[in-house]
């Protein structure tokens, strides 16, 4: 709850800043900071430099935003703490309505490869972090961004091509239209 004040307070004094320093009024979009959706659109676009668009999942960005900060427990699946793969399994049962593997090893038997460069909102990317097997994993945000659940940091947000995660990064991945269309 801190650090969503924190990030509240941050963009009202961004959006402050920018309407002192902008004279040209119709270039500024007034943002309400009591309209939640609002706060999280401000947060991934101008925090994040994630852009949304009209074409953007917004259930999905707010649902990142009301995670973030989450401490990591492994094994966990609620806002006590949550691990990377129940992270996952959270996020695609509340947005997409698709219940997925309960690990990222099984989660990444439920894809369909595909590269760094085909990557879109809510596909999957997993690394292999001093091991021959996926140990960890996240959601694709877009803009090389994506959301995960850290044991340093809990749930959080990183770029793909931070130095640590483009040395471990192994694949993406999207998840198989047959699995997407039985849950429809």
């Amino acid at each position: 709850m801190r650090k969503k004040i924190i990030v509240a307070l941050l963009l009202i004094i961004s959006f402050v800043s920018t309407e002192a320093q902008t004279t040209n009024n119709t270039s500024i979009t007034t943002s309400k900071t009591d309209d939640p959706d609002n706060l999280a659109t401000e947060y991934f676009t101008q925090i994040m430099g994630v852009a949304l668009s009209a074409t953007s999942n917004l259930k999905l960005y707010q649902f990142v935003y009301d995670w973030i900060g989450t401490p990591y427990r492994l094994g966990g699946g609620n806002k006590k703490g949550i691990d990377c793969s129940g992270f996952a399994f959270q996020l695609y049962n509340k947005v997409f309505n698709t219940v997925i593997g309960n690990n990222s090893r099984n989660i990444f038997s439920m894809v369909n490869p595909v590269s760094k460069e085909e990557l879109k909102e809510g596909d999957l990317v997993f690394f292999k972090i001093g091991s021959r097997s996926i140990t960890h994993m996240g959601v694709y945000m877009g803009n090389n961004k994506f959301a995960h659940a850290s044991t340093s940091k809990g749930v959080m947000i990183s770029d793909l091509d931070e130095a640590y995660w483009r040395k471990y990064y192994y694949k993406g991945g999207r998840l198989l239209a047959s699995i997407r269309e039985s849950m429809n």
